[in-house]
This record gives structure tokens, sequence and C-alpha cells, in this order.
């Protein structure tokens, strides 16, 4: 377009302004050769409009939208026409309390009321995308910043909505995922009406008030000492129950020695302590005497 232009200023100079100088009438043909290689280089170059991959095309002549869009690759158009590209491929808006994480700057996180009546902070990312055959439509009716004007207060708006059902610590513990669906089923429907695709939405992170924080985690200290004491009472009965058992083999043990060795067997026994003493290679005297015990004396 800023060939044309330019050749078209061109072609009027050397019409108007040079014809009255006598001194500039020869340079008249070179300038309206080269005025015109520049409206040619500069409808050839509005002609055709190329749209890059993930991206369409909406043609506006004088302000009315046409309905047909310009898919990716090169395209033929009136070179009076201006479009307007649309980006189609995923996006994500960010909405966070930590510095230069979302999409503005600062706390941008979401602060919602809870049906206890307690204020939860909320960190959220949405993925979305733009449906081709509806960019005319949003472009006419929304206009290229559908961001700012359709996603961020929409989402903000119905995670308020929705987060008034639930209690602050089922919303940060039980409930999370069933939160989570809850306002994708509201939002997606309305970006539908809208011309827009929503892919997912992540709860990145819920925030307590210090509050609730500290009594829960006082709560899970204390079901950690319970759980701890269980197990120390279940070693201990294990263990009280692994001596009855072993006191009860010992007593067990006594009364079978007690009823099953007779005179003979323990005069057997004794004979064979005898004889391996005797195999030692130490010198010794054994004296057998008439009582049960045998006299032993050191020959060193």
């Amino acid at each position: 377009m800023f060939l044309l232009i330019l050749g078209l200023l061109m072609l009027v100079v050397s019409t108007v302004v040079v014809a009255k100088v006598e001194q500039l009438k020869k340079a008249v043909p070179a300038i309206r050769s080269i005025a015109i290689l520049f409206i040619l280089a500069g409808v050839a170059t509005s002609c055709f409009k190329q749209i890059d991959a993930g991206q369409v095309g909406v043609k506006v002549l004088f302000g009315k939208v046409d309905e047909d869009i310009l898919t990716s690759g090169l395209n033929f158009v009136n070179p009076v026409v201006d479009v307007k590209t649309l980006d189609t491929k995923t996006q994500n808006y960010t909405m966070s309390g930590i510095h230069d994480e979302g999409a503005q700057n600062g706390d941008d996180a979401i602060r919602v009321l809870t049906a206890d009546g307690l204020e939860v902070t909320i960190d959220l990312t949405v993925l979305y995308r733009l449906i081709p055959g509806e960019a005319p439509r949003l472009l006419r009716e929304t206009g290229a910043d559908y961001t700012d004007k359709i996603v961020r207060p929409l989402t903000r708006t119905k995670i308020r909505d929705n987060a008034v059902y639930y209690d602050a610590v089922a919303l940060y513990s039980s409930k999370r995922d069933e939160f989570q669906g809850r306002i994708f089923k509201s939002i997606e429907d309305d970006f539908k009406k809208r011309g827009l695709v929503l892919e997912q939405l992540l709860v990145r992170n819920i925030t307590l008030p210090t509050s609730v924080k500290a009594s829960i985690e006082s709560k899970i200290n204390a079901e950690q000492d319970a759980q701890k004491m269980q197990f120390v009472l279940q070693k201990e009965k294990q263990e009280a129950e692994r001596k009855r058992v072993e006191a009860q083999g010992i007593a067990d043990y006594q009364r079978i020695i007690s009823t099953g060795l007779s005179d003979k067997q323990l005069q057997y026994e004794m004979i064979k302590a005898n004889l391996e003493l005797a195999k030692s290679p130490n010198a010794k005297v054994i004296i057998m005497g008439k009582g049960n015990t045998p006299v032993i004396l050191d020959g060193k």
C-alpha cells in the first residue's frame, strides 16, 4: 500500500508541479516511469496477502467485516481491503499473585469468598483458542482485544460465582477437582457463544487465610502424633506377645525336661560327657565313685 500511495504522489507531482517548471520538463518521463513502477509494485503487493500458520485473516472494507476468512498461505485480495490477522493457536492467560508470572504485572490473583465467609486467593491459568470460522463475528462484536474483554473478566467472575458453594478447607483439599470441573463447564459454554474454545482450566494454587492454615497444620500434626502413638502401642503389644510366647516356650521346655528324663537317661548323658572329657588332650585323672558325680584330678 505504501508503494501505491508513493507512486500516485509521484505521478501527481510530475503532472502538476514539474509541468510548470521549464527546467524539469525533461525529467517528467523518467519520473512518470518510476511512478508507474511504484504503482504497479504497490498494486501487486496489496493484492497478495500472506497469512502465517496458526492464523486467519479477516477482510475489512471501509469498516465492514467480510464473513469469508483468509487461511494460512498466500491469498489474493482487493488492494483497498484491510486484512486483520487473528491467532488461532492455543493461548494461555495466567492470573497469579507472583510478580511477573501472570499476564499482568503485580498481584493478579483472584480473591473469592467461600461458603463459610473466608477469603481465599486463587492462582489460575486458562488455555483457550479462537474458532477460525467465528473470527469475523468475534472481530465485529468484540474486536481483536478479546482476551481483555472476554477471557479475563468472564473467568474471574465465574470463579467468584462458583466459590461460594464450597467451604475454604474443602476448596483447598477434597473439593478442589470438583471446583475446577464446575468452573470449567460454566466458562466453556460462555466461551463457545463468543467464538472461543476453552481447552483447559488449571487451578495452580489456592491460598487460605493464615488462621485457617495454622489450624489445619495443627490438626495434621495432632493426627500424625496419634498415628505415631498407635504405632508405638502396636509395637509394644507385639513385643509383649513375643515375650509371652518366649516364656511359654521356656516353660514348656522345662516341663518336658523334668518329666521326660529318667535316671538311666541322665546316667547315659553323664557317660557321654566323661567320654568326651577323656578324649581331651589335657592330662587328667578321672575317678569314678559310687555317686553320680566323678572326681576329676588334673595331672599337671
